[in-house]
């Protein structure tokens, strides 16, 4: 009976992976928040408020989409099953919490972007750790020396891709010297995770193709990318037109 408990609520090791990702990242935004004109209390809470939201929103967004599945069974809304996740309604709705708050407490957009980078970019480095220990995000199979045993075959390790591009991107924005323009900092990280993930994409197993050509992940990856290239040049020219006193 003890061992049933133990696996029902012990947390599977690729969500401990993402936590400890997630106060290693706090920990390292907190050293640079006030550099971007943010206190650590606003930066602490701005994140807890976050986290919250991305949980209850990932599985309310979820359970919406699959309403006749759960009116059989109300407690599997409850479930501590990770599979029971929308991971594009948890961000949409992260997205509008974070911006609410910001709002109320009249934190400017683009420094706080930039206070925000560093858990942003070491949540990426867990996301990649998080899913090898998952076995998901899975490759191709291939014959290259390098590849991984993996759901019956050798494949691409395109979760250790990942994982080496983010702490690639992280090492690059961390030890360079910050921007004098607010936001370029943010859209420089979304740029190069957005690059690396159209590059290792092509490498996924994924069912979902677009044309059959694209994989879905590699066109939302164009898209972010090309967005944050036209945010780029947008914060270029706002900063050329402040007047200089």
């Amino acid at each position: 009976m003890i061992t049933i408990f133990r696996n029902l609520f012990a947390p599977p090791k690729h969500l401990i992976l993402l936590v400890i990702a997630a106060w290693i990242g706090l920990t390292l935004a907190e050293k640079r928040a006030e550099r971007h004109g943010l206190s650590k209390d606003h930066l602490n809470n701005l994140i807890f408020y976050g986290i919250v939201a991305f949980i209850i929103g990932g599985r309310v967004s979820f359970v919406l989409q699959n309403i006749p599945t759960f009116t059989k069974s109300l407690l599997d809304i409850f479930s501590i099953n990770p599979d029971l996740f929308d991971s594009f309604g948890a961000l949409a709705i992260t997205f509008i919490a974070m911006l609410i708050y910001g709002q109320r407490h009249n934190l400017a957009l683009w420094p706080t972007l930039d206070a925000l980078t560093p858990f942003f970019a070491i949540i990426a480095v867990g996301l990649g750790l998080s899913h090898l220990a998952a076995g998901t995000a899975f490759g191709i199979p291939t014959d290259l020396p390098w590849a991984i045993d993996l759901w019956n075959a050798k494949r691409h390790p395109t979760q250790i891709y990942e994982w080496l591009a983010s702490l690639l991107t992280f090492c690059l924005l961390w030890f360079k010297k910050s921007s004098l323009h607010p936001g370029l900092t943010f859209l420089s990280f979304t740029s190069l995770t957005a690059g690396w993930q159209l590059f290792i994409g092509g490498f996924r197993s994924s069912n979902i193709l677009i044309l059959n050509v694209l994989h879905q992940d590699q066109v939302m990856a164009w898209f972010v990318l090309m967005t944050c290239f036209v945010l780029y040049e947008f914060r270029l020219k706002q900063e050329k037109q402040k007047p200089v006193y």
